[in-house]
């Protein structure tokens, strides 16, 4: 209690919003923009050329130039997307895994550039490829060459950025993924100890030393709906941490056993129907990492209400900056102690959490760790059947969804009223002008330095030596994405991490309606099989670098219940690809899944390819978030039905995808 009698306040947690996108210069005025209106640190969205490390230039990167995030291609472009922003006063998260390496060379080399000193940047590099291969599919390289990134980034930042955190084991996508709350605990927990023994089995850090590294080890989660269970499962994140730090490192300091984290609240939670809803979800959703002082976040982003539809605007994102500084500066939430120290409820709830995750975290450790639990599938036919299980709940009705499967009647909202002005678009030119303006770059810069940089990279790649001084002199000299990643990839070659789909079970008691409506979707394919003389086969692909892979998986897996012969190969499937496979497998229907944006460029191309190999009467279907005005063109070109969030009835989706195979088949 202060001498007035008021009440010390606690210093609030740091807020962001995620945001990025169509230019660095475009970024750059808005992180000035949302700094202005209160906001305290910046969250950068890299676009999926760069997080998988692609040039604009690149013919896979087509489609997606600054669509998802901003393009990073070279130092240029991050001095422009940090103009007039003094890095020493910036607290930066970078989202960003695969290619954490060199973004964070990047940000050092601009920072120099500044005439600041590395040894004061605060921020965060993601930089969990553990996560990628089970959910977002960002990665690049075979899990130990990955493994070998993530620690050397640890390593170097440890001494020379020491006031950054190197790594955010994200369990906030492996919630997206399906993950209960006791699998985020487990899978979060197992791929912190897999980093951190392969930190120690480097030898560059001292015994003695090695509190210093867990000190900066963070965490970025995910905050669901079910607040008083996410309030519990933070505070068992918090009981599970210090036990591992103690026990399993001997870390003596509390301080550095502390679990810091940061959060985005479910951005997969908000809904296309009733999208005002989404308000309230993201309010609820931030008090269960909020209202609890012992284990509160450290930062928080919140996605926009709108984000369901496609990219928000700079007033929506003001939305839900201004519900957390309401949180923050008008309520008295900060001037107590934990609220719910001693509640028998919440931590009876939290030591059930514990418990579970505890024995989950030891059967990925007996299968070898998080790395052979990520190669042997495991951990990721996990994922995904939990999230059958919860999407055929959300179906059934026995999961409520507010707008979606209760209560969707209502009056028309005022903010949804021209739904071309509701989200944000990315201008199409936004492509060409990041390809010229790389070109220029390319032909400006020091041809010679840069070959030496490239040198120099490639023999410590070769070699056991930390990545980052030859990264961050590659940056200064002036080296691209393309060409950083492009080199590495020939050195350590590429992976692709196991779908989950092929052992994937689906346990389901289903009765009544829903019972019947399986077997009559069964009974129908099984007279189309009769008829055809083979089985109806569905290609499901993903063409380009979106690696968001939730919804391909569950239609390859609802359509493989119902009696479909599903052929899924995974995510970034070229176009050419995703053709050469339908010609091989003799596929009757093509479904295409992709989150990212580039359904206007991507799905017409396959659909041009499939007609050149004279597979023009293969019916196509897509997926994704697609505006209504974008599904119109789609459909005019060809395309047999659209899909988005707010078909959540799968097996109203099967019943389609059977109609069109038999009309197609019909017609021969």
């Amino acid at each position: 209690m202060a001498d007035d009698g008021k009440r010390d306040r606690d210093r609030p947690w740091i807020m962001r919003t995620y945001s990025g996108h169509s230019t660095a210069a475009a970024s750059n005025e808005l992180y000035r923009t949302n700094l202005a209106k209160g906001q305290t640190g910046l969250s950068v969205a890299f676009d999926l050329p760069t997080q998988t490390g692609y040039d604009a230039d690149d013919a896979l990167a087509r489609g997606e130039v600054g669509k998802v995030g901003v393009p990073i291609s070279h130092i240029g472009d991050m001095r422009s997307l940090f103009d007039g922003i003094p890095l020493d006063q910036m607290n930066t998260s970078m989202t960003i895994n695969a290619t954490a390496v060199w973004l964070l060379a990047l940000y050092i080399a601009t920072a120099e550039d500044q005439g600041v000193d590395p040894k004061v940047l605060r921020g965060t590099t993601q930089n969990d490829i553990i996560k990628e291969y089970l959910s977002r599919g960002t990665h690049i390289f075979p899990p130990a060459a990955s493994m070998r990134l993530i620690t050397d980034l640890i390593t170097y930042t440890v001494d020379e950025v020491p006031k950054w955190n190197p790594i955010n084991i994200c369990s906030y996508h492996l919630q997206e993924a399906g993950a209960t709350p006791t699998q985020e605990l487990a899978y979060a927990l197992v791929t912190a100890i897999g980093v951190l023994d392969a930190v120690k089995e480097t030898g560059r850090i001292p015994e003695a030393e090695f509190g210093k590294v867990v000190a900066r080890i963070s965490f970025f989660v995910n905050a669901g709906i079910r607040f008083v269970e996410e309030l519990c499962k933070m505070r068992a994140f918090v009981e599970l941490w210090d036990r591992v730090t103690r026990e399993r490192y001997g870390v003596s300091d509390p301080k550095q056993r502390r679990f810091r984290y940061g959060v985005q609240v479910n951005s997969l939670g908000l809904t296309e129907q009733q999208p005002e809803n989404n308000m309230i979800r993201i309010v609820l959703e931030m008090l269960a990492v909020t209202l609890s002082k012992d284990a509160r976040a450290r930062a928080i982003q919140l996605p926009a209400w709108n984000e369901a539809l496609g990219l928000p605007r700079p007033w929506d994102q003001q939305w839900s900056l201004r519900a957390q500084q309401i949180l923050a500066y008008e309520t008295d939430l900060l001037e107590y102690a934990d609220l719910f120290k001693g509640s028998e409820v919440v931590e009876g709830r939290t030591q059930e959490l514990v418990d579970s995750a505890w024995s989950e975290v030891q059967e990925v450790l007996d299968r070898g760790g998080a790395v052979q639990a990520v190669e042997s599938g495991y951990i990721k036919q996990r994922l995904v059947e939990s999230n059958a299980a919860r999407l055929r709940a959300i179906e059934s009705g026995d999961q409520v969804v507010v707008g979606v499967n209760k209560y969707t009647e209502g009056a028309d909202s005022p903010l949804t009223e021209n739904l071309d002005e509701a989200i944000l678009t990315v201008d199409p030119q936004v492509d060409a002008d990041q390809r010229a303006a790389l070109q220029r770059w390319k032909e400006e810069r020091d041809g010679d330095a840069v070959q030496s940089a490239l040198a120099e990279l490639e023999r410590a790649a070769r070699s056991n030596e930390n990545m980052m001084p030859p990264s961050i002199a590659a940056a200064h000299a002036g080296v691209t994405t393309g060409e950083w990643a492009g080199l590495l990839r020939r050195v350590w070659g590429e992976y692709r991490a196991p779908t989950g789909v092929a052992g994937a079970t689906v346990k389901a008691n289903l009765s009544g309606a829903a019972a019947e409506t399986i077997e009559r979707l069964r009974t129908r394919l099984h007279g189309l099989e009769s008829r055809m003389g083979r089985r109806p086969k569905l290609l499901v692909g993903k063409p380009g670098l979106d690696g968001h892979s939730n919804g391909a998986e569950q239609i390859a897996i609802k359509a493989r219940d119902v009696g479909f012969d599903v052929v899924y190969e995974g995510i970034r499937v070229s176009p050419e690809q995703i053709v050469a496979s339908a010609l091989e497998e003799g596929v009757h229907l093509i479904g295409l899944s992709i989150l990212s944006g580039s359904h206007l460029a991507l799905v017409p191309e396959v659909v041009e390819r499939l007609r050149e190999a004279g597979l023009g009467d293969v019916p196509v279907v897509a997926g994704g978030i697609i505006p209504e005005a974008d599904a119109e063109r789609l459909r005019a070109q060809g395309i047999a039905a659209v899909y988005t969030p707010k078909d959540f009835e799968l097996d109203q989706i099967m019943s389609d995808l059977i109609d069109l195979v038999d009309r197609e088949h019909a017609a021969e």
